[in-house]
């Protein structure tokens, strides 16, 4: 079996109002110890196009300051598993994320947004913090059934309705 692997520690603050919640990090991501590292991922590109800020062209640290600065949150719902790869589908032995605490982690969050359908089956999970809770469509590349330009419509209902959108 697989080495255990360890996820990334939270990008979240007091002043989070969305919180966008991956799966676990894939391998790319994993060795850069960056969120959405693999150069294939929408995440980032979906992200400057929200802000209307090229957030790709700033090193990873001023990247999570402009998102906390935004105040948006990013985190994963699995915190260590077993895996060969990046799918979901190969995910083994999940430990899960304190999920529960986010209020006390986050005291303004208003919105919880699932990035992807494994990061969705933690909605019961998130749905219990009494805040809107949405699923987004995934911004990884394996999810090529959805072109950039309808993700960024899908994402773009959630930003505005959490009111972080830019327009």
């Amino acid at each position: 079996m697989s080495e255990r692997l360890q996820g990334l520690p939270p990008v979240i603050g007091r002043q989070t109002r969305l919180l966008l919640l991956g799966s676990f990090p894939g391998a790319a991501s994993l060795a850069a110890g960056q969120y959405y590292a693999h150069p294939r991922n929408q995440f980032w590109p979906l992200l400057s196009a929200l802000l209307d800020e090229d957030l790709r062209a700033l090193p990873y640290a001023r990247r999570l300051q402009r998102l906390r600065a935004r105040g948006l949150g990013l985190w994963d719902v699995i915190a260590e598993c077993q895996r060969e790869g990046s799918l979901d589908s190969d995910i083994r032995e999940a430990r899960y994320n304190d999920l529960a605490s986010l209020r006390r982690r986050a005291p303004q969050l208003a919105a919880v947004a699932h990035n992807g359908g494994e990061s969705a089956r933690a909605m019961r999970v998130t749905g219990a913090l009494g805040l809107p809770v949405y699923r987004l469509p995934s911004s990884s590349p394996a999810n090529a059934s959805w072109s950039f330009e309808r993700k960024l419509a899908a994402w773009r209902e959630v930003f505005a309705a959490s009111g972080v959108a830019h327009g």
